[in-house]
């Protein structure tokens, strides 16, 4: 960052969130048939609709009269099961009332010309389904609070508020609350590190009554889940001053969701990162297949730049790649660790792509990414998250760091 005393604001949404709605199918629709399936796959939410479009091959389609045709009755039940999870069941937005549209077609023979896998000097290997470039990040600044996340505190609180607030929900713990949210916070930095939080918003879809008959308030909306935001943060980084914690302060959130706004997949898409503190390259994740290096490149990237600040290589490191489509390996390597680097980054720019190969091919296979592990990451980042057991978050590991510290004793 520019100065060592700052203030930084990043924002999260929840998985009720118009546009986390859309994310989540368009995710789960892989999800369900990960070999040899390529997708890339757009939903669109609104009052009692979703649309599902866009373009794949693989086992959610079969050829009838040598077209391409998507089961639709399989998409249509996969769209509704996510939105009962998720918790939908109004007048307005309805997992059972909502009438779902289905306009997935074949994958272009030009485009699958391009990712299919060519016979190579030591194995086969696939083109990038599309150009464009792709940035990895990772920092120390929230390891005092929350070992292992390497990211931006502004982000991870702002993702953790939500999902204390969600699990809250789901099991019972706070009632009246439904499952559109947003959050943003405020913290401040001293000398480079975050200290404390100056301003925290929430703003949580809510039933317009409370159980004793009530008509719901911002004020009464504040006291039901201000203990569970300040224990989503550090222990006195909550405001406070009342008016730092400002709730729902439109005054009213009872009609949300999609019925309150229109949803589409890849939306969110600095949510889905590094909330702002890292540069994007434009390309949104889900709905998208292994092949489309706007996702796994992405994936690739985090894991190289968390392994590097883990070895204790540098406290802050930026990786971009590029890729052309139908071409395997990356058109350039960038590495940028912000003045902290402890080791010159032209040579980290020259082993790490020996330390992890940054082709499709190598990505999918090393990271286990033809898993049904994609629903999960589309609500409350991508990254930051701990490695589950089944493979989910696989770029999270930081199993490269005994490598890396070899490759620079």
């Amino acid at each position: 960052m520019p100065h060592a005393n700052y203030l930084f604001t990043s924002e999260s949404v929840s998985e009720g969130h118009p546009d986390k709605v859309s994310d989540q199918i368009s995710d789960a629709i892989p999800d369900d048939s990960q070999i040899n399936t390529r997708l890339g796959c757009e939903t669109l939410c609104t009052t009692n609709k979703i649309v599902v479009a866009g373009e794949g091959r693989g086992q959610l389609f079969k050829t009838i009269h040598g077209i391409s045709v998507v089961d639709r009755e399989l998409i249509t039940e996969i769209a509704r099961g996510v939105v009962k999870d998720i918790g939908y069941d109004q007048n307005g937005f309805s997992y059972h009332g909502a009438d779902v549209e289905v306009l997935l077609h074949g994958q272009s023979p030009d485009i699958a010309m391009g990712v299919n896998a060519k016979k190579k000097k030591g194995g086969e290997e696939e083109g990038a389904g599309d150009q464009g470039m792709m940035f990895g990040y990772a920092c120390t600044e929230s390891e005092v609070y929350e070992k292992g996340s390497y990211m931006p505190a502004p982000i991870y609180f702002a993702h953790k508020i939500l999902k204390v607030l969600s699990d809250k929900r789901r099991a019972g713990r706070i009632f009246d609350l439904q499952p559109d949210a947003k959050s943003q916070v405020t913290v401040k930095y001293i000398d480079g590190k975050p200290v404390g939080c100056t301003k925290v918003v929430v703003s949580t879809q809510h039933n317009e009554k409370s159980r004793n008959g009530k008509t719901y308030t911002p004020g009464m909306v504040r006291d039901l889940i201000e203990d569970a935001v300040t224990s989503a943060l550090p222990k006195g980084w909550m405001p406070q001053k009342s008016s730092d914690f400002l709730v729902n302060p439109t005054g009213n959130f009872v009609v949300g969701g999609p019925d309150g706004d229109c949803g589409l997949t890849g939306r969110k898409i600095i949510v889905d990162t590094y909330g702002g503190y890292a540069p994007h390259g434009g390309g949104a994740f889900s709905g998208k297949d292994p092949t489309k290096v706007d996702r796994s490149a992405a994936y690739a990237t985090r894991y190289l730049a968390k392994n590097v600040v883990a070895a204790g290589l540098a406290e802050r490191c930026t990786i971009q790649v590029a890729y052309a489509i139908g071409v395997a390996d990356p058109m350039s390597v960038l590495v940028d660790t912000h003045g902290t680097g402890k080791v010159d980054e032209k040579k980290l720019e020259k082993v790490l792509p020996e330390v992890f190969r940054l082709t499709p091919t190598n990505i999918r296979r090393s990271l286990k990414l033809n898993r049904p592990i994609y629903r999960r990451t589309a609500a409350y980042g991508h990254f930051g998250r701990a490695p589950d057991k089944d493979g989910g978050f696989s770029w999270e590991q930081t199993n490269l760091v005994s490598q890396l510290k070899s490759a620079f004793k």
